[in-house]
């Protein structure tokens, strides 16, 4: 506004309410804005009013200020605070310079917009006035100078939100600032910053996001990201070679003239990365541009930049990354690069921010299997040990390894750290209170291996684990203990002192979830001293184990673990008669038939079988009383292999001791191989593509060979007949006189031959 219109305009400022920033060391001063345009007589025409505020940050702040000088400073220097509110300023000041670090530290650690701070260059000796917009404009076509300083007046007018929504209607500045950057970035550093932090600060807010992509800012700023780090690359190159021809002439003077000047350009490139990158943070936020980014390759250029020492940009550039992990395919670019083992690098580290999206980019790269042994590889497993002691960072490092305790091949490798003593301390420091899921699912993990077991039950540490679980009825912590029951040695025979205990669960009316870790427990204990019959009796479980065999009768769960409870107490031999008396074989077989699609159930009732033929007692019941072999019989061809050798091995049992049932056993068996036999005849006389073909003797021969002509697959009394096709004369015998046919007219030698083949 010119001197000579100052009559048709009139400004009228209000100062209103007066506050503390809520999170930066700040005063927040509300205001309105009055503004009217006068006629020739000076009456008003036509008014408008505005709400703005004012931010008045106090970096100088601290302990040791003397709140009643600054207090003066700042109401001497802000007009739009009366003298009159001095001692308000002064309370104020005296809250924000003991407010608690702690209240600040539960904020989220995460970037926000103008968070980026103002860096060397940006200082100005004049103050930047909305209505000179136009003069500032006119030095962006001047030399570089003059450019830099046009662009650095219009970045202090763009840093003040209330500024954005006028400098979007001058679209001349805009596309000024967008052709300057477009053909002169190249000619400074200074200049290319400045003009990407007037467009950074537009994309602090979406709605200026397409502005942005208007002008194609967001390329420029990846083909300048690419630039400088190849520059970055030609300068260490340089000082490399500088350094050794120092140490060759024993002088050192070129080296650090050299370094000297490294530094220096070293700082504003940082600073042009920093804000090109955090620019194109913001843009990310539409998944289609972030898409874009991808497909420039920005998670390489990121990933790149992770070599840096700045500890502000590495905040940046790993806040994008694990913005960017949450997709599979940047996830997987991330993969083929050295990405975990540069993040690896920068644990621990002593900036707390860093440190904390270092592992949250960590845990999400430690879903894929790939980057988790990556990860072990890369010696993280004691790093993230170590951070157990820190409060701020325990759950993440918690997370990540439990993600790779999932794996068993790195399960052994926490035993040779401190890991496991302190993850116990922290589930006894819980004492009654809940405890955190990541913690004992860990827990759980771990305890699937023998020797992390082993150090578990070290000094009190089962007693510990069992008083707290059967006292609270805590299924997960009982899961826990299962695990370490699996486990031969030492530890399982310490499980005898609470036998009693764990059996005392199963007849009340507990969570089903506990009910069955504790009868899993139980199962696990295949100790030769331990007295089953004894327990059975005096927890009276017979009945409880023979009701919950009912289809139906409880969740499957907890039917099946009732299954493998009697699997392992049938051992005994006076558990087996008990359990055959009462009736249990026979439910059994009803659970079977229901469950017969279920491999699992199939498998442990099989097993119960094959446990109980081995007793006199329930092996007649099993065989005389019951129809179990004929079960048995029909499961010998189960295409679960498991289930068949079981079934196998408990038939062999019952074909020793039962004649009758042997030969229903051998005649099913011959039945099965001379089946598949038949099967392959007929496949082949019905193959076309390989009809049979005839010798120079006129005998018929397969089209790929005789299998008859292949001597190497004959069996002979004595094994496998020798390679040179030598056939024995017994073998010639049987086949002229006829004797011992097959069922299909083949010799007996015959019928063995291919029935072993097949």
């Amino acid at each position: 506004m010119q001197s000579d219109d100052a009559r048709y305009l009139k400004r009228k400022y209000k100062g209103g309410s007066l506050d503390v920033h809520p999170t930066e060391k700040a005063l927040v001063v509300q205001y309105e804005v009055e503004a009217t345009i006068l006629g020739e007589m000076g009456d008003p025409m036509l008014g408008e009013r505005k709400e703005c505020q004012k931010i008045i940050r106090l970096k100088s702040l601290n302990s040791n200020t003397d709140i009643a000088s600054l207090a003066r400073k700042v109401v001497e220097e802000c007009r739009l605070i009366s003298p009159s509110r001095l001692p308000e300023v002064e309370q104020l000041l005296f809250y924000l310079q003991n407010r608690k670090k702690s209240a600040e530290k539960k904020e989220k650690k995460q970037i926000k917009p103008r968070d980026l701070t103002p860096f060397e260059g940006m200082e100005l000796d004049e103050e930047a006035n909305i209505n000179s917009i136009d003069d500032y404009i006119e030095l962006l076509y001047e030399d570089i100078p003059e450019k830099i300083r046009g662009a650095t007046l219009i970045l202090h007018l763009a840093r003040n939100p209330d500024n954005l929504e006028e400098l979007l209607q001058n679209e001349t500045a805009l596309g000024a600032l967008a052709r300057v950057l477009r053909e002169d970035w190249k000619q400074s550093v200074d200049l290319a910053t400045t003009i990407i932090y007037v467009f950074f600060c537009f994309s602090s807010f979406s709605q200026f996001h397409g502005l942005i992509t208007h002008y194609k800012i967001g390329v420029l700023c990846m083909s300048i990201i690419e630039h400088e780090l190849k520059r970055y690359d030609l300068w260490q190159d340089e000082l490399l070679k500088k350094k050794k021809a120092d140490i060759l002439s024993n002088l050192k003077k070129e080296y650090e003239k050299a370094l000297k000047k490294y530094h220096g350009l070293l700082t504003k490139q940082e600073q042009l990365l920093r804000v090109a990158l955090y620019l194109l943070l913001n843009l990310s936020e539409d998944t289609r541009t972030e898409l874009k980014m991808r497909n420039k390759n920005i998670v390489h250029l990121l990933v790149k930049t992770l070599d840096r020492d700045s500890e502000e940009l590495l905040v940046l550039v790993v806040s994008f990354l694990k913005k960017l992990s949450i997709f599979l395919e940047n996830k997987n670019d991330m993969a083929e690069i050295d990405t975990v083992e540069k993040l690896v690098k920068l644990v621990p580290c002593e900036h707390e921010d860093l440190l904390n999206v270092t592992l949250r980019l960590l845990l999400n790269l430690s879903f894929d299997t790939g980057l988790r042994s990556k990860m072990v590889q890369a010696d993280l497993l004691p790093k993230l040990t170590s951070l157990l002691g820190d409060e701020a960072q325990r759950q993440i490092a918690m997370c990540i390894l439990y993600h790779i305790s999932m794996d068993d091949r790195f399960k052994s490798m926490f035993a040779y750290t401190d890991c496991i003593p302190q993850v116990m301390k922290m589930l006894f420091d819980c004492g009654e209170e809940r405890i955190d899921a990541e913690l004992i699912s860990f827990c759980i993990n771990l305890a699937a291996n023998k020797r992390n077991a082993q150090i578990m039950c070290e000094g009190n540490g089962l007693k510990m684990l069992m008083k707290r679980a059967l006292k609270l009825k805590d299924p997960l912590m009982m899961k826990m203990i299962r695990n370490i029951s699996q486990h031969d040695g030492p530890s399982k025979n310490l499980f005898i002192d609470y036998v009693g205990d764990l059996a005392a669960q199963i007849g009340l009316k507990e969570e089903e979830e506990f009910v069955i870790e504790c009868l899993g427990t139980l199962s696990n204990l295949t100790i030769p001293d331990l007295d089953w019959e004894l327990v059975l009796k005096e927890y009276n479980l017979v009945p409880y184990l023979k009701d919950h065999l009912k289809p139906g009768s409880a969740e499957d769960d907890l039917i099946l673990e009732v299954v493998i409870m009697i699997g392992t107490v049938s051992m005994d031999d006076s558990c087996a008669v008990m359990l055959a008396k009462s009736g249990i074989i026979p439910a059994l077989i009803e659970l079977l038939n229901a469950q017969q699609e279920d491999d699992e159930f199939v498998c442990q009732i099989v097993y119960v079988f094959y446990q109980m033929v081995f007793h006199q007692a329930t092996r007649d019941v099993i065989i005389k009383e019951t129809q179990a072999p004929a079960y048995l019989i029909d499961l010998m061809h189960d295409k679960n292999a498991e289930i068949r050798k079981v079934c196998d091995n408990t038939l062999d049992i019952i074909a020793e001791y039962d004649v009758e049932w042997g030969k229903k056993i051998q005649s099913e068996k011959f039945r099965w191989h001379n089946s598949q036999w038949l099967e392959m005849v007929e496949n082949r006389q019905m193959d076309e593509a390989e009809p049979f073909m005839y010798g120079d003797d006129g005998e018929p021969f397969l089209q790929n060979g005789d299998i008859l002509e292949r001597p190497d697959l004959f069996y002979s009394s004595d094994g496998i007949i020798p390679v040179d096709g030598a056939i024995s004369p017994e073998f010639f015998t049987d086949f002229q006189n006829g004797d011992l046919l097959g069922p299909h007219g083949f010799p007996s030698s015959v019928t063995k031959c291919l029935k072993d083949l097949h």
